[in-house]
């Protein structure tokens, strides 16, 4: 059992918001209930109509490790439609959600013990929407 599950307050669309979500991650699955309780990938949320009182914004986001490029572009396409893209593979999603889409090669290639090489890699990072890994590695190789 999952003892911290994210909590997100919806102002009227909770239902909406986990048929979208469970629509795109695999071996998920939703359950009925005033609170929308899900799960994505075996991870437990809760998704709930509290009304307008709160607003999402990117002090939390939900991170998405992707294996490969195909796995990015999936994420990105369908997290992001009907939503705001926005810098570093970070976008908001249409009930305005931040998520980041993240392939496995970022982290590996900002750890590379040559500076130079992993710097080169942040400047690449920085001038991205959606992460693109050859990018990241031609930066890498200067």
């Amino acid at each position: 059992m999952q003892r911290i599950i994210p909590f997100l307050w919806f102002d009227g669309q909770a239902e909406e918001a986990m048929t979208f979500y469970t629509s795109i991650f695999k071996n998920s699955k939703a359950a009925d209930g005033p609170n929308a309780a899900f799960e994505l990938d075996g991870v437990e949320f809760i998704a709930f109509n509290g009304g307008p009182h709160f607003k999402f914004n990117e002090a939390i986001s939900l991170y998405v490790d992707c294996k490969s490029q195909d796995e990015v572009d999936y994420f990105w396409d369908k997290l992001g439609a009907g939503g705001t893209p926005g810098q570093c593979g970070w976008l908001k999603d249409k009930f305005g959600v931040s998520w980041q889409v993240v392939p496995d090669a970022l982290p590996r290639l900002l750890k590379d013990p040559d500076r130079a090489r992993a710097n080169r890699v942040m400047q690449a990072m920085m001038k991205m929407r959606k992460i693109i890994v050859a990018d990241l590695e031609a930066a890498a190789g200067g």
